[in-house]
């Protein structure tokens, strides 16, 4: 088991709050940080619904949902995570805003042991290790969604990683999560995306070109190739706003046009049809 105890995470939306469930159940005193009120709020919603998944699906019981929620406090002030033996990052995947971030956790941590954690999807850790004083303790945890339910999760060290916090890292998702980790190089997209966003983009592009609709492609690769969704039902269960900012920054890095996201995901982007989460994206969801 690890020696962490004290969790911090800055954003409480769908990963975050993912998160938080995870840590919660696992006995571990969980503080949130959020912008304002209303994303309190929000953020707490996400979290019952998130433990309440967990009540019908029998993997906890009333007594442990109710623990895992006295262990999860809320916050709108940053200052309030200085105590913390970890804090993970799950803000949106903007460069600029995770640099930021990083930035003010490396001198609101107190603990110079502690390790900073960034939940990105794509951008290069050694980016968010140079904003800090401590680039050493600065790792690449990368959950997936959602969070209670997939097992795996992504250990990213930058070349600036030290050995002992990313063995920690390590101890404490397996150990203390119950998750099963891969290793991978620093670099954009790192293992998953990698090789996950081509293949979305690929399924996009057909419905652009008007080859074949997103109900065929998807009952295709359901079908054909046995999986358990297709590929614009993921794209849109990611969220069509993630999908399309990994995109650019894996374009960014390699400048590959497997990599590019087509026109058509930014205009539905910029038209607010982010798959499930608004109710609409490449398919309708009530």
């Amino acid at each position: 088991m690890s020696d962490i105890h004290r969790v911090g995470i800055v954003g409480c939306g769908l990963m975050g709050s993912g998160i938080a469930d995870v840590c919660a159940r696992a006995g571990l005193d969980v503080r949130v940080a959020v912008t304002s009120g209303a994303s309190m709020n929000r953020g707490r919603q996400r979290l019952l619904r998130s433990l309440d998944g967990g009540l019908r699906k029998a993997t906890i019981t009333e007594t442990e949902r109710s623990e895992a929620l006295e262990r999860v406090s809320f916050t709108c002030d940053l200052y309030d995570l200085g105590d913390r033996q970890i804090v993970f990052e799950a803000v949106p995947e903007h460069e600029p805003t995770k640099l930021d971030l990083f930035r003010t956790l490396d001198k609101i941590v107190e603990d110079p042991d502690a390790i900073l954690a960034s939940n990105t999807s794509s951008i290069p850790i050694i980016r968010m290790a140079r904003a800090t004083e401590r680039p050493g303790q600065v790792v690449g945890v990368h959950f997936f969604n959602p969070v209670p339910v997939m097992p795996l999760v992504e250990l990213i060290g930058s070349l600036l990683t030290e050995d002992e916090p990313l063995a920690r890292a390590e101890a404490f998702v397996t150990g203390t999560l119950g998750k099963q980790v891969i290793r991978s190089s620093d670099r954009g997209g790192f293992v998953v995306n990698a090789l996950l966003i081509p293949y979305l983009l690929s399924a996009i592009r057909m419905v652009e070109t008007g080859f074949a609709t997103a109900d065929v492609i998807d009952k295709g690769m359901v079908l054909g190739c046995s999986h358990p969704m297709g590929p614009l039902r993921l794209a849109d269960l990611i969220g069509l706003d993630t999908v399309a900012s990994i995109a650019d920054a894996l374009y960014g890095e390699f400048r590959e046009q497997q990599y590019a996201p087509p026109p058509i995901l930014l205009r539905m982007v910029e038209g607010g049809l982010l798959g499930k989460k608004t109710g609409r994206g490449f398919h309708v969801y009530s």
